[in-house]
């Protein structure tokens, strides 16, 4: 029943969007206000990485049951966004439910699943490892339409969407798809791995690719750094600024510096999601070279963290969110 409610106060306040190009000097400015719910934030953010823009301010606010964000975006050329279908399609999916609406562009990665068969696989980073795949891919006659890998911490996590070489759909063979998933299980397997490799087959089902990287990445804990090599050393002014504070009652409160990049934020919002916080307050700023970030969370269940053991591991966890895209290949 509350379920039933719930939704029915979102179809009697569905969600309000104004985008705005007159206040801000040098930023288009994107205002949402919603009925609050589990994963919005993370939601619209999605929407704006989805056609590429950048994120120069936020200011976020969901306490009481209403979402109420704002956003200073720009696109790649640092210029407002002028362009109507990319207008358009914000405030459609905004005003809409983000998740089911269509993708502007392909390389979301969001495809029919008749079209193509989804693998995903993690192991140890290794010189030369997505050639091996690629060439084991080939050897069974798949072809490789896109993939995305991502390496952090000496582990490599990956999407690849392959269809059949002689029909050019998907790969439906129950057989056959045994047969892919133990060959790249070898290859991933390598020499000494002290974490099991692992290969599946995507569920069929919407999701940013990007996401799924999150997700496979946290899954496979790729947070808990690993021992350099003898005579190795690493550059910590590099590494991004954490700091995990209950300074007051019902909030925990996280504060990062690093280096700005694009999609910063929804690697951020991804991995709190993932991990089961909520963001009620929060506010983002970025200069030249360096991004602010400051929010006020809880645990889905209401509570701020408790422990030292998960504040360490919420910081280790946003530092791997940090870190992953910018060692993209």
């Amino acid at each position: 029943m509350d379920d039933e409610y719930a939704k029915l106060i979102r179809r009697m306040n569905p969600p309000r969007v104004v985008i705005d190009n007159n206040t801000c000097e040098d930023a288009t400015v994107i205002q949402v206000d919603s009925v609050n719910k589990h994963g919005i934030l993370l939601q619209v953010i999605q929407v704006l990485n989805d056609v590429n823009l950048v994120i120069k301010k936020a200011y976020i606010s969901s306490d009481g049951g209403w979402f109420m964000d704002v956003f200073n975006v720009i696109d790649c050329d640092g210029k407002k966004i002028r362009d109507k279908e990319v207008i358009d399609y914000i405030q459609q999916r905004l005003e809409t439910d983000a998740s089911f609406a269509p993708s502007l562009r392909s390389s979301v990665g969001v495809m029919p699943t008749e079209e193509h068969t989804s693998i995903e696989f993690t192991g140890t980073d290794r010189p030369g490892l997505f050639s091996e795949v690629c060439a084991v891919l080939a050897d069974l006659h798949c072809n490789v339409v896109n993939a995305e890998i991502w390496t952090h911490n000496d582990r490599a996590a990956a999407v690849v969407h392959v269809t059949d070489h002689s029909t050019g759909y998907a790969i439906k063979d129950p057989k056959r798809l045994s047969t892919i998933k133990e060959l790249l299980f070898n290859v991933l397997r390598g020499y000494d791995d002290f974490r099991k490799a692992k290969t599946s087959l995507s569920p069929p089902g919407i999701m940013n690719r990007e996401r799924r990287l999150h997700q496979i990445m946290f899954d496979d804990r790729d947070y808990e750094r690993v021992e350099k090599a003898v005579g190795r050393v690493e550059d910590k002014s590099s590494r991004p600024q954490v700091t995990v504070l209950n300074i007051e009652k019902d909030y925990t409160v996280i504060t990062m510096r690093s280096k700005d990049r694009p999609k910063l934020l929804f690697d951020i919002v991804c991995t709190l999601t993932d991990m089961q916080y909520v963001v009620f307050h929060g506010m983002v700023n970025t200069g030249r070279t360096e991004a602010y970030q400051e929010f006020y969370i809880r645990h889905v269940d209401g509570l701020p963290i408790s422990s030292e053991a998960e504040r360490e591991r919420v910081i280790q966890c946003l530092e791997a969110a940090i870190e992953r895209r910018a060692s993209e290949v």
